[in-house]
């Protein structure tokens, strides 16, 4: 049954380039046009066809992960660019697609994220180890999109770039009290207390990063100006002058959405500015991903517009720049991908090989998502009074603008 399912659901798929499909028994099937790139798919257990039609990309990582499923000559990212390809030519069979719609209705359960399970989630995935996550990130531990407005920046470098831009979007004042929501391994809290002369409090739910935050203040000399907690935003009192958030809000879950930004306005001082940066689509609404669920980020989901304005419209915010970065984080995570491969045996002292190609597939599928689908970054900067940020947007860009930022004309 679920070979002929799988059958007909290559058939149907394969409509610019050719797929060889070789199975458990030692067969094999062709699909496509003899036009394009060639693949092979090695099925090495026939019990994996059920999920393959049922929830392909959930089941192409387990089976990865498990060594059930191999690709033989492309490798694993020019196989799935392949069949990326030739996805967005043609839709999916008729059940998938049904099933893909009562998953889509399902965000709202499975996205729920109250403050028990948020905890949960971040743990699953930011609490594996400082030594881990070094290996392939940045010295400063950046783990979010990078800024390259020179295609040949080192990564620190870009990264570098990406909290300058940033900071400029918040328009500090000496003395301001900026929170930080998610502010992982402290990277950023870091820079801005240090090099901008304001105090920071940064939120976290990862009692790893938490550690880590406060252990890397103390060295800096900055625990004076820098608190780190380990805290639900949900839970957050006070008034800041400034807030940033930086690769938080795909862990927010969409029913929780006009409480995120709500609490931006409550926390927010009647003349202050925040700045979201988030995974986005440039696409309608979509299913969460089931293999990152699963593995990497439960309780994750990347938002479309559409369904961030309403949430940040009814909080009374002024969208003062929204700004879309297209392949940056492709290049993030193409640099990402070249340290893991090249630390693959620091890894494998730590972590067992299932573990490594699950990572490997987590890293692959994002950087398709990146450079062959509808998703990028966005950042929001919002304040409560428009006139709260300049009001061209020159002073993103001093080396074009020496005269620097000016407030007036509000």
């Amino acid at each position: 049954m679920w070979r002929s399912a799988f059958d007909h659901f290559l058939k149907g798929l394969m409509t610019r380039d050719r797929l060889i499909v070789r199975f458990a028994d030692g067969s094999t099937a062709h699909y496509g046009p003899d036009t394009g790139q060639t693949a092979t798919l090695h099925i090495k257990d026939d019990a994996i066809l059920r999920g393959l039609c049922l929830n392909p990309v959930l089941a192409l990582g387990e089976g990865y992960m498990d060594e059930r499923i191999g690709f033989p000559d492309l490798g694993l990212l020019d196989t799935l660019k392949l069949l990326q390809g030739n996805r967005s030519t043609t839709g999916f069979p008729a059940w998938l697609r049904a099933l893909n719609l009562a998953r889509y209705h399902m965000r709202r359960f499975i996205q729920r994220n109250r403050p028990d399970r948020a905890r949960a989630n971040v743990a699953h995935h930011y609490d594996i180890s400082d030594a881990f996550y070094a290996l392939f990130l940045d010295a400063d531990m950046q783990y979010s999109c990078a800024y390259f407005p020179d295609p040949d920046m080192t990564l620190e470098a870009a990264q570098d770039a990406k909290k300058a831009h940033i900071i400029r979007k918040l328009c500090l004042r000496p003395g301001d009290h900026v929170l930080d929501i998610g502010c992982g391994w402290g990277g950023m809290a870091l820079t801005l207390a240090r090099d901008h002369g304001v105090r920071v409090t940064g939120i976290t739910l990862s009692e790893n990063q938490l550690q880590t935050a406060r252990t890397r203040a103390a060295q800096a000399g900055l625990s004076d100006k820098i608190s780190f907690r380990l805290e639900d935003y949900r839970k957050t009192s006070g008034s800041f002058d400034r807030i940033v958030s930086i690769g938080m809000l795909e862990h927010v879950g969409v029913p929780n959405y006009g409480t995120y930004f709500q609490r931006i306005s409550d926390l927010l001082a009647p003349d202050g500015v925040a700045l979201i940066h988030s995974i986005g689509r440039s696409a309608p609404p979509a299913r969460h991903d089931p293999f990152l669920n699963k593995y990497i980020f439960p309780g994750g989901y990347v938002p479309s517009l559409s369904e961030l304005a309403g949430a940040m419209e009814y909080a009374g915010l002024w969208q003062t720049d929204i700004e879309i970065w297209r392949l940056h984080y492709a290049k993030t995570v193409r640099h990402w991908l070249e340290r893991f491969n090249a630390a693959r045996d620091q890894i494998r002292a730590m972590h067992d090989d299932r573990f490594i190609r699950m990572f490997e597939f987590y890293f692959t599928i994002c950087l398709i998502a990146f450079e062959d689908r509808m998703q990028g970054v966005y950042q929001f900067q919002l304040a409560k009074n428009r006139s709260s940020v300049p009001l061209t947007r020159d002073y993103l860009y001093p080396n074009s603008h020496p005269q620097g930022p000016s407030f007036s004309g509000a």
